[in-house]
Parts: C-alpha cells; structure tokens; sequence
C-alpha cells in the first residue's frame, strides 16, 4: 500500500466550548480507511461533556494536566501518560492546566450522552 502524507496545511480545526480538535489523519483527508488521529487543546478550566463513544480511543498527554474520569473514576494524568479507553465507557475530560492531548481511534465511532434519546454520531474532527 503507498503511503500518503498529510501536510500541516491539510490538518482540519473544530472549535467547540469545550475545546479546540485539529485532524491530523482520518479517512476524509485520505491515507487511511478506518482511523483517525487528532489533537485536543483545551485551556485550564475547560471540561468536555461526559459521553460515551462506541469504539476504543487512545488518548496521551503532550502538555499540561488534565483530568479523564471514566464510569466516575477520575484519574490525574500529566505529559507523557496515556490511556485507552475502552468502548462504552463513559468518560469526561476536565484541563486542570492548559492542556494539548494526542488522540487516535476508529474514524466511524458515534458519541453519545447519556440522557440524550439520540446519537450525536460520529464527531466532525474524526470523519
């Protein structure tokens, strides 16, 4: 398979309250069929909402601290610590500093939150 090189000028940026997402690779940008890796920035403060994806994620700290509280167990994580979080698992972000994360997983995974009777399907930044 030929490789593809995405260039820094290809990478797509999603602001939302929460955070600022920029795709560094998913299938609408080419090379890959099935996954997808972009970077979270968030400002000290910011907490995303407690959802849920339908597929495994990775996540890894570049800078800052944040917090990643899955099924309601909070874990501190600092730069250079990752975690997978599994498929189903509910699960919040909260930048207890300024804070730049690397993710990766499954470019076709749907969020949802729960309470909400309907899918906010599969995010802008991972498609």
């Amino acid at each position: 398979m030929p490789h593809t090189p995405i260039h820094a000028g290809q990478a797509r940026r999603t602001e939302t309250p929460n955070a600022r997402m920029t795709t560094l690779a998913s299938p609408s940008q080419g090379g890959t069929a099935q996954l997808s890796m972009w970077l979270v920035e968030m400002k000290a403060g910011q907490k995303g909402p407690l959802h849920i994806f339908d597929v495994e994620q990775i996540w890894h700290v570049l800078q800052g601290q944040v917090e990643i509280a899955v099924d309601a167990v909070p874990a501190v994580l600092g730069p250079g610590d990752t975690v997978v979080l599994a498929a189903g698992a509910q699960r919040q972000v909260s930048a207890l500093t300024g804070a730049r994360l690397a993710v990766c997983g499954r470019a076709d995974g749907t969020a949802a939150v729960p309470g909400e009777a309907t899918s906010r399907g599969v995010p802008p930044w991972t498609s």
